[in-house]
């Protein structure tokens, strides 16, 4: 029996109406809780925070601690090294489980300072953390997932260096598997992005993206350039008015104006930069009033966002919209959005109940598993919720990821199959929004903090000292703590590297 969209989201809502015991009568599975369960009281929600934290903590100190060595440990696959692979990585018991992990990159990359790692503020290594190091007694795999046989229980992969990539794949097998591929840049059909933009998804991109910015000052300056032409070459335009897009046009502007000033005295008058957002306004997840404040804040540094300017082309040398415009362009920033991984895509095309889905994403049930498969999971970036669709964002991730590896525990200590029924005490998983952080150049920021039915609102200087504090104490370990920090001051007090590395 195949299944739309719209058709599972439906038959969810329709059961997520009726009690338990009416679930139960129907005699299937109760994927969805009752809407009467749903509606949980402030001290509800902080004695499970409080009940989950105590499960980690007990995860993290007393793995392995009464680990039997006859009893045969079951395997796990995940797929991914981002922000919900991280969070199952730290969070799940290695002393029942027999932990793989495999992905093409082995580090976790924390992507939220990845603007600012582009044009110098803080350095790559400072926000990658190894994945052999995050849990010595998780194995890792450095290939690329191109096939899921979820009949055998096995996955294709290929090695990532260049000589045997083509030449040669690997087998591994799995009992339980987990998708968290995350997603990649989406360039929706548009001619000529993928060959001439830049994009900001990786350390790569932030690499070569540093480099070009200072390579198009140090072009600039030569004499042999009319004025004409240098303005064309200083002429920056970013695709994009969702955080990504707009952290990075403060970020440059933060670059221009602190350090590049300097070295570059005569360009400086020469820069422009322009947002161009398809929508009505940027950072549309943000309250009015902050994104009436974003906009001020970016005419008074420089920036000329356009909204409802929709890109249709992309040449070497200019961009053309919707409208008719052409805007000449010496480098271009393509930060529009999302669009899955191809191995996401492969996988949904192999499953009945989702091949004739639009998205490409994984559709999951509210346990997270993959509707049309057994055994496999999904969460981040690359998954859709039947019950209701999640943002694409680090916080929805980690929660998965956190949730998926408590699930996991209990199941496999309680010996439960991840056929889970209404019987079961395992609970759906429930994303607790926390709110909202963006930074927005010349030392300000939004912020969007959501306190149980109110929500507490900043911006300006206080905001970006709170976007450094959690930033800070969202680093994964202490060595990106130090330094993180230790970028931050110096940059403060020496301001960014210029140098073509």
């Amino acid at each position: 029996m195949e299944f739309h969209t719209r058709e599972v989201k439906e038959m969810y809502h329709e059961r997520a109406a009726l009690s338990v015991a009416e679930q139960e009568s129907l005699g299937v599975p109760s994927l969805v809780p009752p809407i009467e369960q749903m509606r949980r009281s402030m001290l509800a929600v902080l004695v499970e925070r409080l009940q989950k934290t105590a499960d980690n903590i007990q995860t993290i100190f007393f793995t392995g601690k009464y680990e039997s060595g006859k009893r045969k440990k079951r395997k796990l696959v995940i797929l991914g090294s981002g922000w919900a692979s991280y969070a199952m990585i730290k969070m799940v018991d290695c002393s029942i489980w027999d932990i793989q992990v495999v992905s093409p990159r082995n580090y976790f990359l924390f992507t939220p300072l990845l603007a600012s790692s582009s044009v110098g503020t803080v350095e790559f290594r400072s926000i990658t953390e190894p994945i052999r190091q995050s849990n010595e007694r998780v194995e890792y795999v450095e290939a690329e997932c191109l096939y899921v046989d979820p009949t055998r229980k096995v996955l294709t992969c290929a090695p990532v260096h260049k000589a045997e990539r083509n030449s040669r794949t690997l087998e591994v097998g799995y009992d339980q598997l987990v998708v968290a591929v995350g997603a990649q840049t989406g360039t929706f059909g548009v001619d000529g992005v993928q060959q001439h933009c830049h994009f900001l998804r990786g350390i790569d991109d932030a690499h070569r993206l540093r480099r070009a910015i200072v390579e198009i000052f140090e072009k600039a300056n030569l004499d042999i350039y009319p004025e004409e032409q240098k303005r064309k070459l200083l002429s920056f335009v970013i695709v994009g008015g969702g955080p990504t897009g707009c952290e990075f046009a403060g970020e440059l502007c933060d670059l221009v104006r602190n350090d590049l000033t300097r070295f570059f005295p005569l360009l400086v008058n020469l820069v422009s930069i322009r947002l161009l957002q398809s929508r009505s306004s940027i950072l549309t997840e943000f309250d009015a009033s902050l994104r009436e404040q974003a906009l001020a804040n970016f005419q008074k540094s420089g920036v000329n966002v356009m909204s409802n300017s929709k890109v249709v082309r992309v040449t070497k040398d200019n961009i053309f919209l919707r409208d008719g415009a052409e805007i000449p362009f010496g480098l271009c920033v393509w930060a529009a959005g999302n669009a899955p991984t191809n191995i996401a895509e492969n996988l949904v095309a192999s499953i009945p109940d989702q091949a004739k889905r639009r998205g490409g994403r994984i559709l999951v049930d509210d346990y997270l598993r993959v509707i049309g498969l057994k055994d496999v999971f999904a969460i981040g970036d690359c998954s859709e919720m039947a019950s209701g669709d999640l943002p694409a964002s680090a916080q929805v991730a980690v929660q998965q990821g956190a949730y998926l590896s408590r699930l996991l525990n209990k199941l496999a200590r309680d010996k439960e199959s991840s056929n889970i029924r209404s019987g079961s005490s395992a609970r759906p998983f429930r994303f607790l929004s926390l709110g909202f952080l963006a930074y927005i150049g010349n030392n300000r920021a939004l912020a969007q903090i959501k306190l149980h039915n109110r929500q507490l609102k900043l911006a300006g200087r206080f905001a970006f000292l709170l976007w450094r504090l959690v930033y800070l104490s969202k680093q994964v370990s202490t060595r990106n703590r130090v330094l993180v920090l230790a970028d931050w001051l110096k940059t403060l007090f020496f301001g960014r590297d210029i140098s073509q590395i």
